[in-house]
């Protein structure tokens, strides 16, 4: 054992398992590979896996304006998606019901098979822009049953993971907003993840957000980005859609981000817009107003890390 170093050792909440510790505390920035190594061993909230790329990686959220008609949609959000992509964007997201309006009538009749149309489009971009892109979501039928669905593909165009809505979004605000997706969605039953060269990405859809739990175990699991498709509304948005995403983030020391529709006031569902991206103190670090935009954010793992390793509630001094 180097010079500095004691035989004590400490216990990682995440891990439930006992690791040496350093006697001193880490330096206040990190500004080497040797120490974000040192840092990254340490706990679940700040897991960097071996061969990980320590660069600056664009994300990209693209809200979109969604119609009526299936194959606009599918046209436009490739071709934003393809925007995104010449602007550095590494992993691209698409809102919830990206390909679909959203409401419990639509559901039945925009529904697909996955893989599908939208999905295969969905693959085809991927591959052709090298990117990871999550597919928002769409409604998918399986089995005779239906499902909000986030299909998520690689650089490649290979299916990494599908992520089914668990918590279904069933409201009654008196005077304000009725909404039963139980009506006609079934919920999954699984969590979702997925590995990229830059961090460890954990799914959520919309009322997913609202369950402090799924995150706590994303976090547990050594995601450092979690990435929320989201259509909340006028009554929901702008009381809990920032609110929900800061205290994601600050809670569990990971970066949070939420992919919703572009604002349509003619809708049946009037969606709130302002797609956002959450750093782990809690900072917004991009966010979008109410039209058909694409919102960036450049997220620096080395900064990432400190933030997780500084302010983590589990760190011990």
């Amino acid at each position: 054992m180097r010079a500095g170093m004691e035989l004590r050792t400490w216990l990682c909440p995440a891990l439930d398992v006992t690791l040496p510790r350093p006697s001193r505390r880490p330096p206040d920035r990190v500004e080497t590979s040797a120490q974000l190594a040192l840092l990254s061993r340490r706990c679940a909230w700040c897991m960097v896996l071996p061969g990980r790329a320590m660069a600056t990686f664009r994300l990209a959220l693209i809200q979109l304006q969604v119609s009526s008609i299936k194959s606009d949609n599918l046209t436009r959000a490739c071709g934003l998606v393809r925007k995104a992509a010449t602007q550095g964007a590494k992993i691209v997201s698409l809102p919830e019901c990206f390909n679909s309006p959203y409401g419990t009538n639509y559901f039945p009749e925009y529904a697909e098979k996955i893989p599908g149309e939208s999905t295969q489009k969905l693959s085809e971009v991927a591959k052709e822009c090298s990117i990871y892109l999550i597919g928002g979501s769409i409604p998918e039928e399986d089995a005779g049953q239906l499902y909000n669905t986030c299909a998520v593909f690689g650089p490649d165009g290979t299916l990494l993971v599908k992520h089914r809505k668990l918590h279904l979004f069933d409201i009654d605000v008196p005077g304000k907003i009725t909404f039963q997706e139980s009506k006609t969605l079934s919920p999954g039953d699984s969590f979702s993840t997925f590995e990229t060269p830059y961090c460890r990405v954990g799914l959520g859809i919309c009322y997913d957000i609202r369950f402090a739990e799924l995150a706590q175990i994303y976090a547990q699991k050594g995601c450092q980005l979690l990435v929320y498709p989201g259509a909340f509304n006028l009554t929901t948005g702008p009381a809990h859609w920032e609110l929900l995403q800061r205290g994601r983030a600050v809670d569990n020391q990971v970066y949070v981000a939420t992919a919703s529709p572009a604002r349509d006031e003619k809708a049946s569902y009037v969606a709130w817009g302002h797609s956002t991206v959450v750093n782990p103190w809690g900072e917004v670090l991009a966010k979008a107003g109410t039209e058909e935009t694409i919102v960036y954010s450049d997220i620096d793992p080395l900064e990432m890390i400190q933030l997780q390793h500084t302010y983590s509630p589990h760190h011990i001094s």
